[in-house]
């Protein structure tokens, strides 16, 4: 297998953290999106979506999304599962992973990327660019609010997101809280839950991944 990853950046950071705690070591190739790299004729001929990660299997198939390359990872090195370990904790795991998609990760993304001169029409990943929308970045800094608010909520009486195991539901939710900072949203005051536990999942090992 081959990851297409590059530090820094949110997206390949929570696959790196997952790799981490499962103790798989696979082959990394930089793809250096900054520089462009991701937008070239030869990383569309493996990632027409020229986003990162990517995964490339054995077989040579590629899995372009963050979500697909976890779960591959699971069913393929199921030892010390990260989605849970019985029907009801998996259904919490999957439920947050929505949430702190969809709540999380893309409120920032939508602050970021209509707000931030570098990404002047390349509002959104990908091939095809798109202009910012101002409001759409008002819209996201409030959606991280929100964001805070549910995740302390669901952390108030739990050590970790699903209950008292470290799941891939933690992964996702510490990238959200750490990637928020690049539009200058920290855990608020009102939320020691999250406050609480961003300092012991931070403390792992894997966070530094």
């Amino acid at each position: 297998m081959k990851l297409y990853d590059l530090p820094g950046p949110p997206s390949p950071r929570r696959v790196r953290v997952f790799l981490a705690e499962k103790g798989i070591d696979i082959e990394i190739v930089p793809v250096n999106i900054r520089e462009g790299e991701h937008l070239n004729d030869a990383y569309k001929a493996i990632n027409n979506r020229c986003t990162i990660p990517a995964l490339e299997m054995d077989d040579g198939t590629v899995l372009t999304e963050g979500d697909a390359i976890l779960r591959y990872l699971e069913e393929k090195f199921p030892e010390k599962p990260l989605f849970g370990n019985t029907p009801e904790e998996r259904g919490v795991v999957n439920n947050w992973l929505h949430i702190s998609d969809v709540d999380g990760f893309v409120a920032v993304a939508e602050a970021i990327r209509n707000s931030n001169e570098r990404f002047a029409g390349r509002a959104i990943t990908g091939p095809r660019n798109a202009d910012q929308i101002p409001a759409l970045a008002e819209r996201g800094l409030a959606r991280i609010g929100y964001y805070f608010e549910d995740l302390d909520k669901q952390l108030e009486g739990r050590s970790y997101i699903a209950g008292d195991t470290y799941t891939v539901a933690d992964i996702s939710a510490l990238i959200v809280v750490d990637f928020a900072k690049m539009v200058g949203q920290d855990i608020p005051a009102s939320c020691a839950n999250v406050a609480r536990w961003h300092a012991d999942v931070s403390a792992r090992p894997s966070a530094q991944a």
